[in-house]
């Protein structure tokens, strides 16, 4: 029986993934999560972990509730026998549980797109290291990741990610007043707030640039953005020859993980006999609506420590737009103006944490 620990449990992504350990009878011996008690406690039921990672706040009720229950740190939980780790916890702090995870020589179903955007290469380090293994969930890069086995790097023309659009494809073409109850309406995907809100700016699809970037290892200018309204084209390789391959399925995050966790299988899903779209539409991203994307772009060509900076500043510019602090226009003037700044330095794990703790200070200022 396959051994899977959850890191970020009660997030989407963790209980999809945990849906996905349902349907195929897999043992989950860890559970790493935050502070929604509500959900946490029938996975403890439910799963009966040997590890939970929670918030200190819900320790004496999770004690209560469960007097033999093994309480430890999300890195611990990373750190138990498991065949696979889905490391959703996001942004930086998912880091340190996923490096152990590379650590300790696991098959990690990486959801965390921060941490391969702001540490790719000291990941990849860790995981070329200790005979560990990355395989994407995002659907996109599940997608690459797909279209690209079986073929040789050196016939790879270009990485073609798809976008939905967010909810304001159509519309209105002045953003300078959507709220953030419009901006959370997503069309396709039911997410966190952070990451909608981060798919209506368009910034999402950037952060999903430089992840591809570092997670294929394949250099900036090869990486495009189409938008997808149907979002049945996940994503698409282009090859020298002008060949195409894509992979195309539901709107499910279900299929991308179950994939992470049963390559090089496929094992049966409900999802099997869903109905394919009548059309399939292709656009370009308009940049001048959603100048984020760019930014991104611009990150991912300075280099160095560039891009862990302006996913801190995004996070801040984000809780402020929720907040209603600042207008949807302005979080990607925010990430602008921190990537104006940001110190040239090497990536390093320092650096890295360094370079995080100031962008946030920098886009407060803004923010």
């Amino acid at each position: 029986m396959k051994r899977v620990v959850v890191l970020g449990s009660t997030g989407s992504i963790g209980r999809q993934a945990l849906e996905v350990c349902r349907w195929r009878g897999y043992r989950v011996v860890g559970l790493a999560a935050g502070k929604n008690l509500e959900v946490l406690l029938p996975q403890i039921e439910e799963f009966q972990p040997l590890l939970v990672a929670a918030d200190e706040s819900l320790h004496a009720e999770l004690k209560a509730r469960f007097p033999g229950l093994r309480l430890g740190s999300p890195e611990e939980v990373a750190a138990l026998e498991a065949e696979v780790a889905v490391a959703a916890i996001p942004g930086l702090a998912g880091l340190p549980p996923t490096r152990v995870a590379a650590r300790t020589g696991k098959r990690i179903a990486l959801a965390n797109k921060e941490a391969m955007v702001a540490a790719g290469p000291l990941l990849w380090q860790e995981v070329e290291a200790h005979g560990a293994e990355i395989l994407p969930v995002d659907s996109e890069h599940s997608a690459l990741f797909q279209a690209l086995l079986g073929e040789r790097r050196e016939d790879v023309a270009e990485l073609i990610l798809t976008a939905s659009g967010g909810p304001f494809l159509r519309g209105p073409e002045d953003l300078s007043q959507v709220t953030p109850e419009m901006a959370l309406a997503h069309p396709r995907w039911r997410m966190g707030p952070k990451v909608t809100v981060d798919s209506a700016t368009l910034f999402n699809k950037g952060l999903e640039v430089l992840e591809a970037k570092e997670l294929f290892r394949f250099p900036l200018e090869w990486i495009r953005v189409l938008v997808h309204p149907e979002a049945y084209v996940h994503g698409l390789v282009r090859f020298k020859d002008g060949s195409l391959k894509a992979q195309l399925g539901p709107t499910d995050m279900r299929l991308p993980i179950q994939y992470a966790l049963t390559h090089p299988g496929r094992a049966e899903t409900p999802l099997k006999d869903l109905p394919l779209p009548e059309t399939l539409t292709f656009l370009p991203p308009d940049t001048r609506r959603f100048p984020a994307l760019e930014v991104a772009y611009e990150a991912g060509r300075r280099g160095g420590v560039a891009q862990a900076a302006v996913s801190a500043a995004d996070e801040v510019a984000v809780e402020a737009f929720l907040a209603g602090r600042i207008p949807f226009t302005a979080i990607p003037k925010v990430l602008a103006q921190v990537l104006e700044k940001v110190p040239n330095l090497p990536l390093t794990w320092e650096n890295l944490f360094a370079v995080d703790a100031w962008a946030r200070e920098e886009a407060k200022r803004w923010a």
